[in-house]
């Protein structure tokens, strides 16, 4: 089944809702509008409860999703021990960004369009995740006192969307002891190249 066209005929009392106008008028066409408006009625806030403060409190990774301001979209994961997000109060998250990142995809993309949507997903114990969707702002390591020499900025998130990612296809993972090879010099062990990019173009440029 093809998806109809995206045109301005969603109902005017969905403009008041949660969400895009994309969902919306897929919500009608696809005759899904009474679902979703329970959906939004019933577990989307314009800030963190107590319950999904405490979740992003013990959370050990984040997807952090941003786009330019052409719409261009990135992806990435942040990942830290518990406490590594840091909820400042019911509207405002802070995570870090650790020395090392060279590229700064996501920041910069912050620095264009600062609107951002973040994932976290128990994969242990709950199976269950939390989205939070917001608009960023990038401020200075000192902003939040840290004793991890390895932070360099933070970013911070003021809420404006959070809901719950329900369980039904959150598979389960059992954590174990990770294993680093940090004293090598192998690349594909580092994970720096792993998907062999980079000796792919050394070996093109060679023959």
């Amino acid at each position: 089944m093809s998806l109809p066209e995206l045109t301005d005929t969603t109902s005017p009392d969905r403009d008041e809702l949660p969400g895009s106008r994309g969902e919306h008028f897929l919500q009608c066409a696809l005759e899904t509008s009474d679902r979703a408006t329970r959906f939004y009625a019933d577990q989307v806030l314009d800030h963190l409860n107590p319950a999904m403060a405490e979740f992003v409190g013990r959370m050990e990774m984040a997807f952090i999703s941003t786009a330019d301001a052409d719409g261009e979209c990135d992806s990435t994961l942040r990942a830290g021990p518990a406490g590594f997000l840091r909820v400042i109060d019911s509207r405002t998250v802070a995570y870090p960004e650790y020395r090392g990142n060279g590229v700064m995809a996501s920041l910069g993309n912050i620095m264009e369009n600062p609107h951002v949507g973040m994932l976290m997903v128990d994969f242990a114990d709950d199976l269950i995740g939390l989205h939070v969707n917001g608009r960023a702002r990038i401020v200075p390591r000192e902003e939040f006192e840290t004793e991890d020499k390895k932070v360099e900025r933070w970013v911070v998130v003021d809420v404006q969307e959070a809901y719950v990612h329900c369980r039904k296809h959150i598979p389960r993972m059992v954590p174990v002891d990770r294993v680093r090879n940090w004293g090598t010099d192998d690349v594909k062990s580092k994970g720096g190249d792993f998907f062999g990019v980079k000796a792919d173009r050394m070996s093109n440029a060679d023959s």
